[in-house]
């Protein structure tokens, strides 16, 4: 069957750098779903995009979508024929109705008997009609976070689209999408080279592309812009400060970039150079220099849509803009310092962190308490006083100048105006970590303060939202709490913490209390602190599923992880055992304790009722009990001092004598006591494995 390349480009107006990937992704993810469901054949889905343009190259369809032979099965054999075996009715009209004649059907054997079936072929619909309905499909179900409609048109899209292109080889794909119909010809450079572009071959679409000035591939352009920048930094004397997330940003904003170097007054260089870089990065989207020892220069790069005429005179505006927005950063720094951070306490009893938990005075307050509660869990008594100090101050920053004007630099400035205020480092460094870390793969705070506060402050936002009904849905999470959570699970499991998540959570509401009470239809702090629990309960399991297996999380979760880094620490045991074959002893005995035992649930009392030795009869019982006295100091030891792999080779010792057990031993003896004391003695051993993991839930491969 012949095959073609095929092409899908849909052309709009300039589209914010944040939309283009994620609807790449999914224009590429519905077209694999769409050609699945078709049975159209395909070689390689290949991505482009620029700000102006969305495209799929497609290797090698097929002309047409595989025919399909499928069996439909119809009445009995007893209803179909008749006693001389003629056909029935009921026979006849489910062969017409499948446009085939009485004798064509055939007869199959199922579970309830034979049945007469017909065998329906379907044949394949040409690739050019296909891909008519699944790009005009995929192209109506892209989705953005805001949408535009253009002229009287009822459709929306991310930008007014101003061209579609659909190929197969050489022939055009028809397409249409509100006002636009689609063409075969695309567009180059909007001012580089803005005619039309002819499309003699879709093998040739990247190059027709280049020639137009258009650099359609994100990670070619990317790579090229990132050389001439290094090359451009070098020149100049310096180094570029790589940032990816930026390098990304500014490749998407681009279609043929072109570094142009500038440069600031040097004596904003006494700024912070995190306010330096956010004017830089967030604001204009430039790139910063650095010396050999990775201090900024007063030079920058900026990358254009087209190469300058003028440099210098390109320069100078970028320039200008930079310096005007330092001037003002210089302006609010000066301002700001003129008065000690703690000076801007009483501003915070005015502004309202979230209607009904109160002012940021108020979460402030919490935060102390909080943050101190687990400092003396985790016995550090020592960072406490700056515990004290850095809760009271962390969100003083907020009534800065330079924090209201640039938000991004809370927690940076509340460090600078804390240091300049006289406060120690171990109080600025925790004001600035407290805000760590800012997305979900960033920094973590270093400082045993700076962690503590970071996880109260956390803490505190999710138990109060949970308590406000404001817990995310779906894919809405407005407060960022799946992030939130994310970080207090990094940053404990980081730190090794051992206090208990639980006591954490209930000590968090507690302090939320008097903002709850007067709530209408608040259901209480029991069900709060549950609903607190399994959102960790689930982002954990998001995060360890990554590196170990289902099954082991699983385990390990069921049996408890409220204290976090002894959870993980089993875990990473049990990963251990499984690769080397051992952990297969252990969970083979938490199998078959555990089915024994759900079978006689009420015969006892819960796990550690008493065993009495004087019941014990027979001699592998005997045995069995003896090897569990003088193994359990040593499995309570090693548990003490987390040795838990000297743990799990204590339980292991059990498996000859537990054998024994249930080769020589009836454990539902006739008689009651004797029944429910050897039930009771396996439910004590059950109760050891439970403190390591549930072993039941672990796949073991034979």
């Amino acid at each position: 069957m012949k095959a073609n390349d095929a092409l899908l480009e849909i052309g709009f107006e300039e589209m914010p750098a944040s939309f283009l990937l994620p609807a790449l992704d999914d224009l590429s993810e519905g077209f694999l779903r769409e050609a699945r469901e078709a049975r159209l054949l395909h070689g390689q889905v290949e991505k482009l995009a620029t700000p102006r343009r969305l495209a799929l190259l497609i290797r090698e369809v097929k002309e047409a979508s595989a025919s399909t032979v499928t069996q439909v099965l119809g009445p009995s054999v007893k209803v179909a024929y008749d006693a001389e075996g003629n056909p029935t009715q009921a026979a006849l009209k489910f062969a017409q109705s499948h446009h085939l004649k009485a004798e064509q059907l055939k007869r199959v054997e199922t579970p309830k008997g034979i049945y007469v079936a017909a065998e329906v072929r379907q044949e394949g619909q040409s690739a050019v009609v296909l891909l008519s309905a699944m790009f005009g499909k995929l192209i109506h179900e892209l989705r953005f976070r805001k949408s535009m409609r253009w002229a009287d048109v009822r459709s929306s899209f991310g930008r007014p689209i101003h061209w579609l292109v659909g190929r197969w080889g050489n022939e055009q794909i028809p397409l249409l999408f509100a006002d636009v119909q689609g063409g075969t010809c695309s567009y180059g450079h909007r001012f580089l080279h803005p005619g039309p572009i002819a499309l003699p071959e879709v093998a040739d679409y990247e190059k027709a592309l280049l020639e137009a000035k258009v650099i359609a591939r994100f990670e070619t352009r990317k790579e090229k812009m990132l050389q001439a920048l290094r090359g451009a930094a070098e020149a100049a004397g310096g180094k570029l400060l790589e940032d990816e997330a930026l390098a990304d940003e500014v490749t998407n904003l681009v279609e043929w970039p072109s570094p142009l170097l500038g440069g600031f007054k040097d004596s904003y260089l006494d700024l912070p150079p995190e306010v330096l870089l956010s004017e830089m990065k967030q604001h204009q989207r430039y790139f910063a220099l650095v010396d050999a020892q990775g201090r900024l220069l007063p030079k920058f790069l900026a990358v254009s849509n087209t190469p300058v005429k003028d440099v210098s005179l390109s320069a100078k505006g970028y320039a200008r803009v930079l310096n005007a927005r330092l001037a003002d950063a210089r302006f609010f720094f000066d301002e700001d310092r003129r008065k000690p951070l703690s000076s801007r306490l009483p501003m915070l009893e005015r502004v309202l962190w979230v209607q009904s938990l109160g002012s940021y005075a108020e979460k402030a307050e919490r935060l102390r308490q909080l943050s101190c509660f687990l400092a003396r869990e985790e016995g550090l008594e020592k960072v406490v006083p700056h515990l004290e100090r850095a809760a009271l101050l962390c969100k003083a920053d907020l009534v800065t100048g330079m924090v209201g004007e640039f938000p991004e630099l809370q927690g940076v400035m509340g460090r600078e105006y804390a240091l300049h205020s006289g406060e120690s480092m171990e109080v600025a460094t925790a004001i600035f970590e407290h805000h760590l870390p800012r997305s979900a793969q960033g920094v973590l705070p270093t400082s045993e303060a700076g962690a503590l506060l970071s996880i109260a402050d956390k803490l505190d936002s999710l138990c109060g939202l949970f308590g406000l009904g404001k817990a995310p849905t779906g894919t809405a999470d407005p407060f960022a709490l799946r992030r939130a959570c994310l970080a207090i699970l990094n940053i404990c499991l980081r730190k090794g913490y051992r206090f208990s998540l639980r006591k954490a959570i209930q000590t968090s509401l507690e302090l939320l209390e008097s903002k709850w009470k007067a709530l209408p239809g608040f259901k209480g702090k029991p069900l709060v602190e549950e609903q607190v629990l399994a959102f960790f309960e689930n982002r954990l399991r998001v995060l360890w599923s990554e590196n170990f297996g289902a099954d082991l999380v699983d385990s390990v979760v069921a049996v408890g992880f409220e204290q976090l880094s002894l959870a993980q620490e089993r875990l990473h045991v049990l990963h251990a055992w499984k690769q080397s074959g051992e952990l297969a002893v252990l969970a083979g005995l938490s199998k078959r304790l555990k089915h024994l035992l759900q079978k006689h649930t009420q015969e006892v009392g819960p796990a550690g009722s008493a065993v009495d030795s004087a019941l014990l009869h027979e001699e592998a019982e005997h045995a069995l009990w003896q090897s569990c006295c003088t193994l359990e100091k040593r499995l309570e030891d090693s548990l003490s001092q987390r040795k838990l792999s000297e743990y799990l080779s204590g339980l292991s010792s059990l498996k000859l004598p537990l054998e024994r057990f249930f080769e020589e031993v009836l454990v539902m003896a006739p008689q009651a006591e004797i029944r429910s004391n050897r039930i009771s003695m396996l439910k004590h051993i059950l109760s050891w494995l439970n403190r390591m993991a549930d072993f039941s839930r672990i796949q073991i491969e034979h």
